[in-house]
């Protein structure tokens, strides 16, 4: 106790620059963490939590043995898949080839323009995605198409997934660049005067370089598996694609705020959290276990 007190003199500042992050997280994480209570409750708003009809795992039962589970679980799986098999590696590849740009000029213009769609609200970009993916949009008359693309089953993930990258790829290469930046210059000297070309250096310098980082960005992207992007999907969604595009975020919200099933919605809502936790415990324990990374 008096090693904390002589700590906090030492560090006045530092303790009350930490105190408004404290209270955020106190306010909007743990406080609401009572609201979980609901899930084991037929809620209703109007006796609150503690007046509710306790009925112990029956949301989770019938969320289980609903025919939406296998449909909502596979596509958001699908979705965070192939988010992650093509996104995941584009920030890395763009770093690496902004990396290797000796004109600061037009580097700093690729990168400008790369991570403008970043900056952009979801609605906005949803918008242009509507507009260029329309019955007589830009990305439609390319394709020979004369149907609106987003009304396609087989075309969702696609525009998902592609836009995903434009719009997260350059923002995400920040990252990288900065990683980039430690790696020792000597290393590639030493390279290039065993015989190594560019891309034994990439593969046997620069990658080794910036693994733990590409190590952890990966730990945190597997546990964000199962909330894909729950804005986008909602505004590029219809009916016509539930198929596809039903995801767990936007079930949880139909079943929330447009059924007004509360306990039902947010049994859903804990089994998307804990399965995001037993990721990105195991994905922590896997580097762990095989590389000296971790996230904690």
């Amino acid at each position: 106790m008096r090693a904390l007190v002589m700590n906090y003199k030492r560090h006045t500042m530092i303790y009350w620059m930490t105190l408004p992050v404290v209270l955020y997280f106190i306010v909007f994480h743990y406080v609401p963490m009572a609201g979980v209570m609901m899930a084991f409750q037929d809620y209703s708003p109007k006796t609150g939590i503690f007046g509710s009809e306790w009925v112990g795992l029956q949301n989770f039962i019938d969320f289980f043995q609903s025919p939406n589970f296998v449909r909502v679980l596979r596509n958001t799986l699908a979705l965070s898949l192939l988010d992650l098999l093509f996104g995941f590696p584009a920030p890395i590849i763009l770093a690496l080839l902004l990396n290797e740009i000796r004109s600061r000029l037009f580097k700093r213009a690729v990168q400008t323009i790369s991570y403008l769609p970043y900056f952009l609200s979801t609605a906005i970009i949803a918008g242009l995605i509507h507009d260029f993916t329309s019955s007589s949009g830009p990305i439609t008359t390319l394709l020979g198409r004369s149907d609106n693309l987003l009304s396609l089953p087989e075309m969702f993930r696609t525009i998902f997934v592609s836009t995903n990258i434009w719009q997260f790829m350059g923002y995400s290469s920040i990252i990288y660049l900065a990683a980039l930046s430690r790696v020792d210059s000597e290393q590639y000297e030493a390279a290039k005067i065993d015989g190594a070309g560019y891309w034994k250096q990439c593969i046997h310098v620069t990658i080794p370089g910036i693994s733990s980082t590409i190590i952890i960005m990966l730990i945190l992207n597997l546990g964000q598996m199962l909330n894909v992007n729950f804005e986008k999907v909602l505004l590029l969604y219809n009916s016509a694609v539930y198929e596809t595009a039903d995801v767990i975020s936007t079930f949880i919200y139909r079943q929330g705020i447009l059924s007004h099933n509360y306990g039902y919605s947010t049994a859903v809502g804990l089994f998307n959290s804990v399965i995001g936790l037993i990721l990105i415990v195991s994905a922590n324990y896997v580097s762990k276990k095989y590389s000296e990374t971790r996230l904690f």
